[in-house]
């Protein structure tokens, strides 16, 4: 039986095409299987594809799944921004509308997220609601070290302010807060030891990041390496921003109201693919509460394609 699948090409987090971080967006999803999921997100070879799914359930409002080409993902950040700047596009069937206050609740693998768009048109901006992310252990030094070394890091590198920390549930980072962007230009991932380091550390990816830099309107700038998720460098990460915002409250390092905290991350520059990240933290009684990822994208292509029998071992 043939099917006819809507596909869409986004950059997230940016207004300038081809920069940021690109994401495919699968519509209409429902009826392909597993395997055909994961045959598209390999055909298109974005970092991830978000296909897009009916609720199957009275307590959300959409599902939505999150294919690299290699494996599911339990969530993405700029996918999930990619996926509500389709569905809130002119013309489209008004989901969003449907939502309390514009707010949808989403499903995926990891859990629940709220989304919520904020502007119209171009210029609007895509907000997704997460819970506060754990904050795990600090690393040894003997791990430290092990850690410093792949990246070609050396001890007078790191941001004293900043212990290498792990953070998250679903997805975990280790970020790593070092002096300047001199420290960011000279990375030398070596991504086969950072592999064995993310199975030995429980870290899927590294976080390296800088407080002190000369960008405009930005408190960091960061690079990530994802090797164990078959990600060399990711260009912008939404997720990983969250994190960092609820790492540098606990530092002590992101002044905030008592109830509100915010600041904007950037990153991409060292892969030619510059983008922005907003970051929000909301308190209750001193104790972070939630975390929004904020951020604008713009499309790059829109089609079809017709599915038949894939021959999909």
């Amino acid at each position: 039986m043939s099917r006819r699948i809507r596909i869409f090409q986004v950059d997230a987090f940016t207004t300038d095409r081809f920069t940021g971080n690109p994401a495919g967006v699968v519509l209409d999803a429902d009826s392909l299987s597993d395997a055909e999921m994961l045959a598209i997100a390999r055909e298109l070879n974005n970092a991830d594809t978000a296909f897009v799914l009916k609720p199957d359930g009275p307590d959300h409002d959409l599902r939505v799944r999150f294919f690299t080409p290699r494996t599911e993902a339990s969530f993405v950040g700029h996918a999930t921004v990619a996926t509500h700047f389709v569905l809130s596009r002119d013309g489209a069937p008004p989901l969003h509308a449907l939502g309390a206050g514009g707010r949808l609740r989403q499903r995926q693998k990891s859990g629940f997220v709220n989304v919520e768009v904020r502007g119209s048109g171009n210029a609007r901006r895509i907000a997704v609601r997460q819970p506060a992310p754990p904050l795990g252990r600090q690393l040894n030094d003997r791990e430290r070290l092990a850690v410093l070394d792949s990246l070609a890091l050396s001890t007078g590198d790191i941001d004293t302010r900043c212990p290498l920390r792990i953070v998250g549930g679903a997805g975990t980072r280790l970020l790593i807060g070092v002096r300047s962007t001199e420290q960011l230009k000279g990375l030398k991932p070596d991504y086969s030891r950072l592999t064995t380091l993310s199975a030995q550390l429980g870290a899927a990816g590294f976080f390296v990041f800088t407080l002190s830099h000369g960008l405009v309107g930005s408190l960091t700038e960061s690079r990530m390496f994802c090797p164990a998720l078959g990600i060399p460098e990711d260009p912008v990460s939404g997720n990983a921003h969250g994190l960092l915002g609820a790492y540098l409250a606990e530092q002590g390092l992101l002044p905030h109201t008592g109830a509100t905290a915010q600041f904007t991350g950037a990153q991409g520059h060292h892969v030619h693919r510059a983008g922005r990240v907003d970051v929000e933290l909301e308190f209750s009684e001193a104790k972070l509460d939630c975390v929004w990822i904020v951020g604008q994208a713009v499309s790059i292509f829109e089609t079809e394609m017709e599915m038949g029998t894939l021959p999909i071992s």
